[in-house]
C-alpha cells in the first residue's frame, strides 16, 4: 500500500467526485481511477459506490477513511518534526475554531504565529465544537479552539482557556429587562428562544442548564452565527442564554445574571491530539498562546 494511494483515496472521499479530486491533486482522472482500483484490489473490497453524479463510501471505505486520515497526519507530522529539528518550522497548521470563542483572540494569535513562522501554511475553518473535536481526534485538524465537550480521551486532550457563567440576553424593553433582576431557568423556560445549532458550545451549555433544571424549552429561532442571534434579540423577537462575554458584542442589549444553574458554566478550551501526535506547528501555536501571543 503506497501513501499516494491513501492520499488519492482521501481526496475522492472528501470531494465525492473523481474529476474534482483529480483536479485538486493535479493528476489525470484515469491515473486517479487506476490508483483507487489498485487500492481496492489490495484490500479485496470495493471502497466506493460509483454513480454518474458522485461517489459515496462503502462500509469498507468508511472503515478505511479514519485510518487513512490518521496515517497521513502522522506522516505529515514526521516530516514537520524533522524540519523543526533542523531549525525551520514548515508544513501546514490546520486550525479549527468556533465563532467568538472565549479566552483567545484567534486573529491576533495567528498573526503573531505567521510573523514567527512564515514558512508554515495556515488553514482555518469555523465549525461547531462537536465537529471540531471529531476532526482533531481523527487527525484532520492539528488544533481547535472550542467548547470543552467532555473528559479527555486517548485521541483528544484539552487545555482550558476560560470559564464563565451564562447570562440571559434580551431587549431592553423586554419585561425581564425592565424588572432588572437575576432570573432562574424556571422563570424563563416559557420564553421564545434564539439559539445556535445544537453542535455549538453555547447551545450545548444552555441545553445542559435547562436539562439540569428538569425543564424543556423551545428554540424557535435557530441560527449559525453570532450577529444573527444578536440581531434577532435586538428586534425583540426572543431571548438567549449565552456566555457572559457575548454581552460586550451589542451594548444596546440587556444581560441578566442567570442563577440556580449549579456548577454549569461555559468552558472554552484548546483541543489537541495526544502529545505524541501533536504536530510541531500545533505545539508552537500552543506555546505562543501560553505567552499571550506576544
Amino acid at each position: 500500500m503506497e501513501l499516494r494511494h491513501l492520499q488519492h483515496f482521501v481526496a475522492v472521499a472528501e470531494d465525492q467526485h473523481f474529476t474534482r479530486a483529480a483536479e485538486r491533486l493535479l493528476v489525470s482522472q484515469s491515473g486517479l481511477s487506476a490508483s483507487i482500483r489498485a487500492l481496492e484490489r489490495e484490500l479485496r473490497a470495493p471502497l466506493f459506490v460509483r454513480t454518474t453524479r458522485r461517489v459515496t463510501l462503502t462500509e469498507a471505505g468508511r472503515a478505511l477513511l479514519a485510518e487513512a486520515e490518521r496515517i497521513l497526519a502522522q506522516v505529515r507530522a514526521a516530516h514537520e518534526a524533522v524540519a523543526a529539528v533542523q531549525g525551520v518550522l514548515r508544513g501546514t497548521l490546520a486550525l479549527g475554531t468556533e465563532q467568538c470563542i472565549a479566552g483567545v483572540n484567534v486573529a491576533a494569535l495567528l498573526a503573531a504565529f505567521r510573523r514567527r513562522h512564515p514558512e508554515v501554511e495556515i488553514r482555518l475553518r469555523q465549525a461547531g465544537s462537536g465537529a471540531l473535536a471529531e476532526e482533531v481526534a481523527a487527525g484532520r485538524l492539528d488544533l481547535a479552539f472550542a467548547y470543552r465537550t467532555g473528559a479527555d480521551t486517548d485521541q483528544l486532550r484539552s487545555v482550558s482557556l476560560a470559564k464563565e457563567p451564562m447570562v440571559l440576553l434580551c431587549h431592553p424593553a423586554h419585561p425581564l429587562a425592565v424588572a432588572g433582576a437575576a432570573v432562574t431557568p424556571q422563570e424563563v423556560g416559557g420564553e421564545v428562544f434564539v439559539d445556535f445549532h445544537p453542535d455549538w458550545g453555547p447551545r450545548r451549555t444552555t441545553d445542559a442548564v435547562f436539562a439540569e433544571a428538569g425543564l424543556r424549552r423551545t428554540v424557535a429561532l435557530e441560527v449559525n452565527d453570532v450577529h444573527s442571534l444578536l440581531d434577532l434579540i435586538d428586534e425583540n423577537l426572543g431571548v438567549a442564554v449565552v456566555p457572559r462575554h457575548f454581552r460586550h458584542k451589542r451594548a444596546s442589549l440587556t444581560a441578566l445574571p442567570l442563577k440556580g444553574t449549579g456548577e454549569t458554566v461555559y468552558e472554552s478550551a484548546a483541543l489537541l491530539p495526544p502529545a505524541q501526535s501533536t504536530s510541531p506547528a500545533a505545539r508552537a501555536l500552543a506555546a505562543l498562546l501560553e505567552t499571550g501571543g506576544a
